[in-house]
């Protein structure tokens, strides 16, 4: 093809249906979707959590499941090419070369047992980018690129040693590695804090200005859409209901549906600090006192030690009764491995974690009962943390039914807690892991609240939600911390989602204790530059402003 000749479209969509079925049940996930993705361009699909948005982006690259039906007259066309009804060869060749996929779980999408080093020369090799004795210094480049730092130590670990964020970006490093001429992106920066968001999306622009590389970004950030989008393309329940250009979508959306979103969108708004004297008369639930965690990089190989990495060092802070503590900071932080240190889940190398006053390493078998009781997860990754075999309504029952809870109890106590995610009852009946990422996700928080426990560890809780349902699920944690005093240690890198909900944030760098105080004083006067340069990364500033002007024009309830 000449260079004066037009290019043809990087992702056509025409007339799209798929249907999930089962023995137990037949659900329309996508009905009569068209749009197309031009060559250069970023095309955003949002809407919220189980409006088909992930269902489009696996169908562009055939990575549909066996239980999807496509329904007769639909097409997609990647480089035109038709995906729709090709044979697995055919994939096989487009996938990675042509186009890529960086899907939402990065825990299940990397084997557990191969270095990351060698999971990204895989692809290099695979296409023919290098020949084989250039890989290991490609590899380096691609981890550098993305973000990582100490590419050639990183690139001997096993995924087990990366944080979440970390394992996003590895992802990120395998789509680009042959260089596509489509990336189809299913919230790739869910599990990112805003610094390492910024540099990862600048880093897809600088792709597509060197190379003409096309981005279909399934996001439920509006923000990062507003910022970083050409085209947005809006679903509800399956339906296309709006698209158009990002601007117009931002400053003059033509449905209820898309000012909904908008109107839902979390902004900046620290919240008040409570009166001190009502905060000195707090009992302390959770102390964490001069906490060192090391960690042992690499292995005996030669004679030689490996390397020890403080993942934590020096790091002390206390969550009283009633009261969030949000601990924030980049990728790698040090904000997972506190939450593991607070659950009993590891062992500090120095210092004290403290429960109700009890070193937890230290407690008998009945205290220790009780302290699990009385503490819960909500973990990063949801479906990781779900047995495979369990509908959602065994997941949500089963810390019941080992509390020795009645059957009938259980049941009713199952559905009360659906009701209270934003999820239908009938939901109770499926595999938790045939369900979207937000929908997963708030099926982990019904788990962790069931009990009742006096302290919740939330570890990105809202990373995989839509703004409509972070706004629920905020709200639903607020209610139930004002109901029942319960204390949450809330680790985000959303510092909209912390700023309405933590009393207390601690920022973290590297693993140490950058700035701490009040969620109104580090969020409105913050002491530290890195502190400041956090609140500056916060993206979607202007589109903030525009929703709000389109909340306060137009009487549409943005809320459920």
């Amino acid at each position: 093809m000449s260079a004066e000749q037009p290019k043809r479209p990087a992702l056509v969509v025409r007339s799209l249906g798929v249907a999930y079925e089962t023995h137990h049940y037949r659900e329309t996930a996508v009905e009569d979707v068209s749009f197309t993705v031009e060559p250069g361009q970023i095309v955003a699909v949002v809407g919220e959590s189980g409006s088909g948005k992930t269902t489009v982006a696996r169908a562009a690259v055939g990575l549909l499941p066996s239980t999807a039906r496509v329904a007769p007259g639909s097409s997609i066309e990647v480089d035109g090419v038709e995906v729709v009804g090709a044979p697995e060869p055919i994939l096989r060749v487009l996938r990675g070369a042509v186009v890529s996929f960086v899907p939402q779980d990065p825990r299940r999408s990397l084997h557990p047992l191969k270095r990351i080093g060698g999971q990204i020369g895989e692809v290099l090799l695979e296409h023919r980018v290098c020949p084989k004795a250039e890989v290991p210094a490609r590899v380096e480049a691609l981890l550098a690129k993305v973000g990582i730092d100490d590419p050639a130590v990183r690139a001997r670990q096993y995924p087990h040693e990366f944080s979440g964020g970390m394992l996003q970006r590895v992802l990120i490093a395998i789509a680009i590695a042959a260089r596509p001429a489509l990336i189809v992106a299913d919230e790739p920066t869910s599990a990112l804090d805003v610094t390492v968001q910024q540099q990862i999306l600048r880093l897809l622009e600088e792709i597509i200005a060197e190379d003409g590389i096309s981005v279909l970004f399934i996001t439920h950030d509006l923000e990062l859409a507003a910022a970083h989008a050409d085209a947005i393309v809006v679903l509800n329940r399956g339906q296309l209901v709006e698209q158009g250009t990002s601007e117009h979508f931002f400053r003059a959306p033509r449905t209820d549906y898309a000012r909904a979103l908008l109107a839902a969108s979390p902004k900046l708004s620290p919240r008040p600090p409570r009166p001190a004297e009502a905060e000195k008369a707090r009992e302390t639930v959770l102390t964490v006192e001069d906490v060192r965690r090391e960690i042992k990089l690499g292995g005996l190989r030669a004679g030689r030690a490996g390397r020890v990495f403080a993942a934590v060092d020096g790091v002390s802070f206390a969550v009283g009764a009633g009261s969030s503590v949000a601990l924030v900071g980049e990728s790698g932080a040090g904000k997972t491995t506190l939450a593991r240190l607070a659950l009993g889940l590891e062992s500090p190398t120095a210092g004290r974690v403290l429960f109700d006053g009890a070193d937890i390493r230290r407690l008998d078998k009945g205290a220790r009962r009780a302290f699990r009781r009385g503490t819960h997860h909500v973990p990063q990754n949801p479906a990781s943390s779900f047995d495979p075999r369990y509908s959602v309504g065994q997941v949500i029952a089963e810390p019941l039914v080992h509390a020795g809870h009645e059957r009938r109890a259980v049941r009713a106590r199952v559905a009360e807690l659906l009701d209270q995610v934003g999820l239908p009852a009938s939901v109770m009946r499926k595999g938790a892991l045939e369900l979207s990422g937000g929908q997963q996700q708030r099926v982990a928080i019904a788990r962790a609240i069931s009990l009742r426990p006096r302290l919740v560890v939330c570890d990105e809780p809202t990373s995989a939600l839509d703004v409509t349902v972070q706004a629920r699920i905020v709200t639903l944690l607020r209610d139930l911390q004002a109901e029942t005093g319960v204390s949450y240690l809330f680790v985000s890198h959303d510092l909209a989602v912390v700023s309405e909900l933590a009393d207390e944030i601690v920022v973290l760098r590297r693993g140490k204790v950058v700035e701490a105080g009040t969620a109104y004083d580090v969020l409105s006067a913050p002491r530290e530059p890195y502190t400041r340069e956090l609140i500056a990364a916060v993206p979607g500033r202007e589109a903030h402003a525009a929703a709000r002007e389109v909340a306060d024009s137009d009487p549409v309830e943005a809320r459920d």
